[in-house]
This record gives structure tokens, C-alpha cells and sequence, in this order.
């Protein structure tokens, strides 16, 4: 995982090392993109708590406008992220489902392997690098 795909969480992970032959997203494969998931989302519900708690205690009702304008710039700035992550936690759970099915790992688009490395680097990818290029394409052609 890189920073930027936690917002400011970051935990480590082993990357994949394939064996020669293996089959693409068997057994082994599937338990290691399932704790890389399952690491990821519980990262984020402990940052969904700790949310909860800091907006609890931290409210007050600044006498200053000044103060709680601040204040409800920060709740407001912390709740988008939540938000964002919220629908990352859902994207996350749809991988975990796709694991159970079988069909995870494997383009939404075209049905190709995804790839281990990207899946590494956005382990909730539906589209393999090529399927999302152009879709990344004709969404900027669009927009």
C-alpha cells in the first residue's frame, strides 16, 4: 500500500513471491490479497472510531466564531475522509466477495488476469492496466 491509497494509514505487507508453474490466483494467492484486505479494512474501521471518539470528546461550543468555525472546518475536512473511506471499506468488501466467488484478480472488462503487482498496489482493481487506460481515456475524451 502506498500513503496515498490510506489517506495517512500505512501498514506493510510481503509482496507475493510467485512459484514456478503456480496457478494464477490459487489457493495461496487468494489467502494473501484476503489478509491485504482484511488488514486494510480494519485499519479503516479503526480510523472510523477513533473519528468518532475525537469529534465526541473534542465538540465544543466556542463562545469565538472564529473558534468554531475552525472547528467545524476540521469535523467537516474529517468526515469527507471518512466518507471516502466509507466507500473504499465497500469497494474493499466487493474484493472480499470476489475472492469467495472465484473472480477476483481477473478484468471486469476483457476477463484477463489482472496481475499480482497491481493488485499489490490497488488490491480492490476490477480492470487490468490496459482496460483502464482506455477507460481513463474516454472518461477525460468525456469530460
Amino acid at each position: 500500500m502506498t500513503e496515498s491509497q490510506t489517506d495517512n494509514t500505512i501498514f506493510s505487507f510481503t509482496p507475493y513471491e510467485e512459484k514456478k508453474g503456480e496457478k494464477y490466483m490459487g489457493k495461496p494467492q487468494l489467502k494473501h490479497f484476503d489478509n491485504i484486505l482484511q488488514d486494510w479494512k480494519s485499519e479503516l474501521m479503526v480510523e472510523v472510531d477513533r473519528t468518532v471518539h475525537h469529534m465526541q470528546d473534542d465538540a465544543a461550543n466556542f463562545p469565538d466564531p472564529n473558534d468554531r468555525a475552525t472547528q467545524e472546518s476540521e469535523f467537516s475536512i474529517e468526515l469527507r475522509t471518512r466518507d471516502r473511506e466509507r466507500k473504499l471499506i465497500k469497494k474493499i468488501d466487493e474484493s472480499l466477495q470476489n475472492i469467495e466467488s472465484g473472480d477476483y484478480g481477473f478484468c471486469e472488462s476483457c476477463g484477463i488476469d489482472i496481475g499480482i503487482r497491481r493488485l499489490e498496489a490497488r488490491p480492490t482493481a476490477v480492470l487490468c492496466i490496459d482496460c483502464k487506460t482506455l477507460d481513463e481515456i474516454r472518461e477525460k475524451q468525456m469530460g
